[in-house]
Parts: structure tokens; sequence; C-alpha cells
């Protein structure tokens, strides 16, 4: 969903840039709200690792289900509407986590919740990067990963929140309500700075329909594709950490869950500061180079959290990790939008890919861990850090590109003098 400039005020361009803002820190908050809680629903529920990662499993089909249908929500009500709705039900699925755990004690009624959450964040998600593109285009620079550093935020003040409760032994009903209400509000507020009708940020002609044959097309395309597969790996880098960093250090590493939550906030405020500072470097030196480099720092911290028992060590292994898994999904969400015209599409189709590494990643990992341990199951995440960087040129902006893609990139900007 895109506004032009030219029948857009300035202060109406800065109030929709808050609300993608906020937008973001919202879901990361809500996410980190049943991530930090991981192991106590673990303890609570009596579960084995395997049945944790298929816990984490109805996060995955719930967000699959939400990004086939994304695309299509979006045009159909559009992203204000999108946004605020998806915000509702994530408020919902986090009461359903905390009262199926500490108050009915039902494995079925968490996963069905957390299908709902990951139904709900999956769809918000497609909207939030959406619109977040849009802005990026009508500013003129980079912003996707500030946007992504809120997401990134909202997750550092959500595990803050989350490791305090864990010390205090608050109840995890309590903790989920309370985020459920923050969510409640947000999504009464948030959504009404964004503009409800959609045009393209260059021309301010309004977007054309998109029909339902030509969403599903563009599956079809060889750069979405491998954009998709950048999407996939360091989205599986990231939700590794989200979903097993905090228990693997607990049961691998010997620490308690307080502390396993305490590691699990260093990797969320290390993705927050990648992403701060990605945007000038993307700016500077282009897409393919910075996704290279945080590729390159992602391989080495995962290695040094499996291989290296020292736990100051693996803190540098944490910080790297979550460096260089910073980047790599903003970045894949811009190049997908690169094209306004279809940008809910494309954005929708390396999204779905991106969020297959939720749909296999947590049994995979779940069911490795439980033969290897959870950390050496890991070595999961080093081959496809490996190969979402191979897949790196994919991410440079298609000759003639418009808007902010087209400067993205120093090799398709030299003719700007």
């Amino acid at each position: 969903m895109t506004t032009t400039p030219s029948t857009t005020r300035p202060a109406h361009t800065t109030a929709w840039r808050n609300a993608v803002f906020a937008t973001f820190a919202l879901n990361g908050l809500g996410a980190a709200t049943w991530a930090i809680r991981i192991p106590s629903i673990r303890d609570q529920l009596e579960l084995s690792t395997s049945f944790v990662g298929y816990l984490i499993l109805g996060v995955s089909i719930g967000s699959i289900v939400g990004l086939v249908l994304a695309s299509h929500v979006i045009q159909w009500i559009g992203g204000r509407r999108t946004i605020a709705a998806m915000l509702l039900v994530c408020a919902l699925a986090l009461v359903g986590i905390g009262l199926g755990t500490s108050v009915l004690g039902s494995f079925g009624v968490v996963v069905a919740a957390m299908a709902a959450y990951g139904f709900g964040s999956a769809i918000c998600d497609v909207a939030m990067n959406v619109e977040g593109a849009a802005v990026e285009k009508v500013i003129g620079r980079t912003l996707m990963p500030l946007f992504h550093a809120s997401w990134s935020a909202g997750m550092v003040v959500g595990t803050t929140i989350g490791t305090a409760l864990v010390f205090a032994h608050v109840d995890i009903a309590v903790h989920t309500i309370g985020m459920a209400a923050l969510l409640l509000v947000g999504a009464l507020l948030a959504p009404r700075a964004i503009p409800r009708v959609a045009t393209h940020a260059d021309t301010g002609e309004a977007v054309a329909h998109v029909s339902f044959r030509d969403r599903m097309a563009i599956w079809l395309e060889p750069r979405t594709l491998a954009i998709g597969l950048i999407a996939l790996g360091m989205a599986f880098t990231e939700g590794s950490a989200n979903d097993w960093l905090a228990l693997g250090m607990v049961d691998d590493r010997g620490l308690e869950n307080g502390q396993g939550a305490a590691l699990f906030t260093v990797f969320t405020a290390a993705m927050m500061v990648g992403r701060i500072a990605g945007g000038p470097l993307i700016d500077r030196f282009g897409r393919v180079v910075v996704l290279w480099i945080t590729g390159a720092a992602a391989a080495v911290g995962v290695a040094l959290v499996i291989f290296v028992p020292v736990i100051p060590v693996a803190v540098v292994g944490i910080v790297l990790w979550g460096v260089g898994a910073s980047l790599g999904f903003p970045i894949a969400m811009s190049a997908a939008a690169d094209d306004p015209a279809r940008a809910a599409a494309r954005v929708s189709a390396v999204a779905t890919l991106g969020y297959c590494a939720f749909l296999v990643g947590p049994p995979l990992i779940g069911l490795v861990g439980e033969h290897v341990g959870i950390l050496n199951a890991l070595l999961i995440v080093f081959v496809l850090i490996v190969l979402a960087t191979l897949a790196a040129p994919a991410a440079r902006p298609p000759r003639g590109a418009r808007g902010r893609a087209a400067a993205s990139e120093p090799a398709a900007s030299e003719s700007r003098g």
C-alpha cells in the first residue's frame, strides 16, 4: 500500500512512517512474549524437547496459512484494516497461550492459540513490510532495516519484561494478558495514520488491481524465488535463536531459565543494533555486499555458540549471530518490493518462503536435538546461512527499478553522477 508525496503532506508522511514503526514494535513485543516463555511452558506442561518443537510448529503452521492468504487479504481490505485486525488476533492468541498453560494446562489449547498467533502475526508482517517499503520509496532513503530494528526493539522490551517476570516467578497468564492489553491498544491507535488509498510513490496514480492469477504467477519468477531463499535462510537463522537459544543454553550449557532468557535478550539487542546501523551501510555499499558480510558474521557466531562451551565466548558468538542475522530479512523485503505495483504479492511470496523456515525448523531442530543436543542441531542453521549468503546477488535491484530500490546498490546508481 503506497501513497505519493504529491498527495501526502509531509506531516501525514511522518505520521505514516511512525505508524509503521509502531506496528513493527508491537509485532516484536508480541513475539517476545511467547518466545521468552518457552522454557516455562515446557516445564509447566512437562514437554519433551521434540514436543516443544511440535508446540512451536503450531505458530509455524498458522504463519504459513496467514502468509499464503496475506496478499489477498491486503488486496481485499487494505493495509490499514489488515494491520488493525491482525494485531487484535495476536492479542487474543496471547491470552489463549497464557490461560492454556497456567489455568487449563492443555497442550492442545496452547498449540491452537500459538497457531492463531502465527496466523495473525504473519499477515500483519506482510502488511507492515508492504507499508514500510512504500514509506521507504516516498521518503527516498533506506528505512527497512530501521523498521525491522523497531521490531527488534519491541523484542528487546518484550524479552526484558519477560526475563524480569521469569525471575520474579510471575504466572504466565498474568504476563500474556498484560502484553495482550498493550497489543489491543496498539491495534486501535497505530493504523489510524496509515493511508486508506494505494497509489504509486513516483507517479501518484492509483495502484491497479492485481488479479488472483497474477498474484499466484509471481511464484514462478526466478528472482522472487532466489530472494525467497535469502529470506528463508536468514529467517531460519533468526527464528532458531528465537525458538531454541534460551532452551539450548539451559539444557546443553547447564544455565538456569532466567540466565537462558538473559542470553536471548542479548541476541535481540544485537539484532536491534545491527538493524539501526544497517540502513547507511546498505546505501553506501549496496544490498549484496552487506548480505555477504553479515552472512559471514552470522556463520561465525553460530559456530562459536555450538562448538565453544565457554559462556563469555558464547556471548560473543550470540552477538555476532544477532548482528549477522539482522539485515537479511529486511533486505529481502525491500528487494521483493522493488516494483510497487506487485509489492504485496511479491512480499507475501518471499515472506512465505522465509517462514517455511519456521514451519520446518522447529520440529527438525527439536527432533535432531533430541539425539545430539539442541546446540549441535543448530549446525542446520549454519548450512542455511551459507546458502542464503550465496543467493545474495538476487537482492540487487533490477536495471531501471524505481524509487529507493534503484539507489540502494552502488552498481546501479552510477548515472546519478
